[in-house]
């Protein structure tokens, strides 16, 4: 089993604990959720890997400005810490580059690789090419031993902690603890820390040995009553754990509790309410909204002064600040929808939607009848109308495609999804009538208005669907930088009274 370079941690240490920031390694960075958020936690964001060429290229924008090399999409698994360090003439080894590593290998990766089979891939580094899905684990894996980081952070889908029975998460945190590593990972709702979106993830940090003891995770600033689908989905994440036998190692770690005396949750309306409205049926009535790719050319100006703590922190974030002018307040072109999106209640999901089409189909059939108008039922007219009116999709197959936000809560999980097409964030003003814009994406995701999103419509809103919440992140980032700052000071004294008594 390989460990980390003890030199490289404790010149690390002293680094740190005489005022230098910790620097931040981004793996699987996306655009950069996790790292505006720890960037606002006070580390400094030196590199990150990316292999989607839009997403690579925003965060290498927003975190270094006009630096090609920072902009270039890389492969992790074809791209090894030296050569990174060198491509991004760092002028250091890959072992002093970077204190802390941060990001989420995807899930898929970890897909039905039992302990077994990680031990016997770290004894023989070259096994993956007999089982690929161990690929991106063992990248990170190699990551952490070249980089030798104080601290690591993982981030995933619930759903780790039972993947086909098995828990992916404790398998990450054994072969971290082989390598001197003190772990712990926990279930995490954003809407407890600030973020207007009730999004639930696997958090996992790990501190060398040398940094803490043990680990913990941030107390909640906001207090929400979940929807029951969020403790169903809780639940079957945690069966692993429950199912475990008496006495068996786990590194799971209860989450903090919110309580009711906590601010209330930031709601959709909160978040979106000083962002320019956008009247989809009257833009397609005077031509303004066409068909076409949604360009980020076109300048909107701020309507309203923000309202809250919630939208001056969008507008105001430090290193962030807001444009003059909204470019990426874009929205999808889809003209049989928007009257049917006026129709619907806040809460409705795809049979909702579907009952209110078929009435507004069987209304204007009714209305045709009224004009002296005869449609036969099942000619090529009537089924061209129903096709301008009701959605073909089967109710039975989608019911969760569709939803129309509530002003008052928090929004539903965004995903990656956004990319193809919104209707899961239906805008819950129905005056407006239209799915959300890649501006109000990024709101329900707290990334703050000066973040800039490169590429066209669909890749901005797949890049945010992607990503951690920026003030989830920075809530993580804020616990992890205490653990650097204090904790190693402690351990470091410590370590000094230790070898005094020695020798």
């Amino acid at each position: 089993m390989t460990s980390v370079n003890i030199r490289a941690i404790r010149q690390k240490i002293t680094r740190i604990n005489t005022g230098g920031k910790p620097r931040v390694l981004d793996l699987f960075s996306g655009c950069g959720g996790l790292s505006v958020g720890f960037n606002a936690a006070g580390f400094v964001i030196a590199a990150a890997i990316e292999n989607d060429p839009y997403a690579a290229a925003s965060h290498g924008l927003n975190f270094h400005g006009k630096d090609a090399a920072h902009s270039m999409a890389r492969d992790i698994t074809s791209t090894s810490p030296d050569e990174l360090v060198r491509e991004l003439d760092l002028g250091c080894k890959s072992s002093d580059a970077f204190d802390v590593l941060i990001g989420g290998p995807p899930c898929q990766a970890f897909a039905r690789v039992g302990r077994s089979k990680l031990r016997e891939i770290d004894e023989h580094p070259e096994a993956f090419k007999h089982d690929p899905r161990a690929r991106l684990y063992i990248d990170y894996l190699r990551y952490v031993e070249a980089c030798a980081p104080l601290a690591v952070l993982v981030e995933n889908v619930p759903d780790v902690l039972n993947h086909g029975g098995q828990n992916i998460a404790e398998e990450i945190c054994e072969a971290l603890q082989q390598r001197g590593y003190v772990c712990g990972y926990t279930l995490l709702n954003a809407a407890f820390y600030g973020v207007p979106q009730m999004r639930e993830r696997m958090f996992l940090i790990a501190y060398h040995q040398e940094i803490a003891t043990e680990v913990n995770f941030p107390e909640p600033t906001h207090w929400i009553d979940l929807p029951p689908g969020y403790e169903g989905s809780r639940s079957v994440a945690l069966k692993f754990l429950d199912d475990r036998q008496p006495g068996d190692a786990h590194s799971y770690v209860e989450p903090p509790r919110p309580n009711r005396s906590l601010k209330p949750a930031v709601t959709a309306g909160d978040a979106l309410g000083d962002l320019p409205p956008i009247y989809a049926r009257e833009l397609i009535k005077s031509g303004a909204l066409r068909r076409g790719a949604r360009r980020f050319d076109d300048p909107m100006p701020y309507s309203a002064a923000p309202s809250n703590a919630y939208t001056r922190l969008m507008r105001r974030w430090p290193g962030f600040k807001a444009p003059e002018f909204l470019t990426d307040h874009v929205i999808r072109y889809l003209p049989r929808d928007y009257d049917l999106f006026a129709r619907m209640n806040a809460g409705d999901q795809y049979p909702e939607a579907y009952r209110h089409a078929l009435d507004m189909f069987e209304e204007r059939i009714a209305e045709l009848i009224n004009q002296g108008i005869k449609v036969r039922n099942g000619s090529s007219e009537y089924q061209r109308i129903k096709a301008s009116i009701v959605p073909p999709y089967d109710v039975g197959k989608f019911p969760n495609k569709w939803r129309k936000m509530w002003r008052d809560q928090p929004a539903r999980t965004l995903m990656a999804h956004l990319g193809k097409d919104s209707y899961s964030h239906i805008h819950y003003d129905s005056s407006q009538a239209r799915t959300i814009s890649v501006r109000e994406a990024a709101r329900l995701q707290s990334f703050p208005d000066g973040f800039m999103f490169c590429g066209t419509m669909n890749p901005a809103f797949r890049q945010i669907g992607n990503a951690v919440p920026p003030l989830m992140a920075k809530a993580i980032g804020l616990q992890i930088m205490k653990a650097l700052t204090k904790e190693s000071k402690e351990r470091m004294d410590e370590t000094r009274r230790e070898t005094t008594a020695v020798y």
